[in-house]
């Protein structure tokens, strides 16, 4: 059961939070938007669908973003002020253990990290595809195609090869296509050019020649055009990193395997995002205790000190992701392990410090 000293506690949490969050989130659409008013006005954009469509599905994804970092700000801040009143000090000098002063900023912590999971799998994906058609649409440049040379596995044992692709005309120079069944090629076919027909979903293959093998036996055939339908469609080409940004959990997944099925170069940015989503909602709760371990003192440099200590703290927290989710991504290290090593070390130091915060 909620004391009364819960409560407040809580009251300040998240009203205070609420309140930073809000204030961040002001300043960025206003950034966002003189940034981007230039774009909406020589495209002519709506200013309904601006509002209504870009900055309400906006909102949500930032307020998600930057949920962990204003969390330990706003544990730091109304923490600071407590001690600074002499509030902690009467709280403890009735009787309340510090373990149990924690109980309050642990609900509040465990209740915005529940909201920051909720939002990361399930509001924020389908406000970011709205989000990004609009962009797409009246601000950013459309999708564009991989480069030369695209080997790709488009299905188990199946193969292609494009040396190019006219994204323009939607035509695929020296192209070639295996089929290979337990370790032997099956089917191959080479052909000067590949032409997709969006409308039918089709493709036009041109001076083509065919070879079928069956043990010993192998059939030859040759063409100057055939209409027929491929395991693939051109949007495979499209290497657009945002598009995981659209995806819920069981969606992330099966487009992860889907990747490494065609051995895609992109997969270990795509398990970077799946394992954020759950370690950015833990990171909560690691900067709520270090900041109420931080802040819970009355010191001389009052409330400037602890939150130029929490700031400095939680840039470099971010810091740290960064240089992690980097080397997962262009070197060798598994992406889950890097998005949660901030969260061991700093859980660690946020151990340390509440151990030592009632001395």
């Amino acid at each position: 059961m909620l004391k009364k000293l819960d409560i407040y506690i809580i009251r300040k949490f998240l009203g205070t939070f609420v309140y930073a969050i809000s204030l961040i989130i002001l300043i960025v659409v206003i950034f966002d938007l003189s940034e981007k008013i230039d774009k909406f006005i020589d495209n002519e954009a709506p200013l309904r669908d601006i509002i209504l469509v870009y900055y309400v599905n906006f909102i949500p994804y930032f307020i998600n973003l930057f949920s962990p970092l204003f969390t330990f700000i706003t544990v730091v801040f109304f923490t600071s002020r407590m001690a600074l009143n002499t509030e902690i000090i009467a709280i403890l000098s009735s009787g309340i253990s510090f373990k149990r002063l924690l109980r309050p900023y642990l609900f509040s912590a465990i209740l915005l990290s529940i909201v920051s999971v909720y939002l990361s799998n399930v509001v924020i994906p389908p406000a970011n595809e709205k989000r990004l058609e609009f962009e797409s649409q009246y601000v950013r440049k459309p999708d564009t195609f991989l480069g030369r040379n695209v080997h790709m596995q488009v299905r188990p044992g199946i193969f292609i090869y494009l040396e190019s692709f006219s994204e323009r005309t939607n035509t695929g120079f020296r192209f070639s296509l295996e089929k290979i069944e337990d370790g032997k090629l099956t089917y191959k076919m080479i052909a000067n050019q590949a032409n997709y027909n969006i409308e039918e979903g089709t493709w036009t293959i041109k001076n083509y020649n065919i070879r079928e093998i069956d043990g010993l036996e192998e059939k030859l055939r040759f063409g100057r055009e055939m209409d027929t339908l491929l395991p693939f469609s051109p949007y495979d080409f499209i290497l657009n990193l945002k598009d995981m940004e659209t995806m819920n959990y069981r969606e992330l997944n099966r487009f992860i395997a889907n990747e490494r099925l065609k051995g895609s170069e992109a997969v270990s940015f795509y398990e970077v995002e799946k394992h954020r989503r759950m370690a950015f909602p833990f990171a909560t709760l690691v900067l709520t205790f270090i900041g109420m371990a931080l802040s819970s003192q009355k010191v001389r440099g009052g409330i400037g000190l602890h939150l130029g200590a929490g700031i400095t703290l939680s840039f470099a927290f971010i810091l740290f992701m960064q240089v992690t989710t980097t080397f997962a991504t262009n070197g060798n290290l598994h992406p889950m392990i890097a998005v949660w090593i901030p969260n061991i070390l700093f859980g660690i130091l946020g151990a340390y410090l509440l151990k030592i915060a009632p001395k």
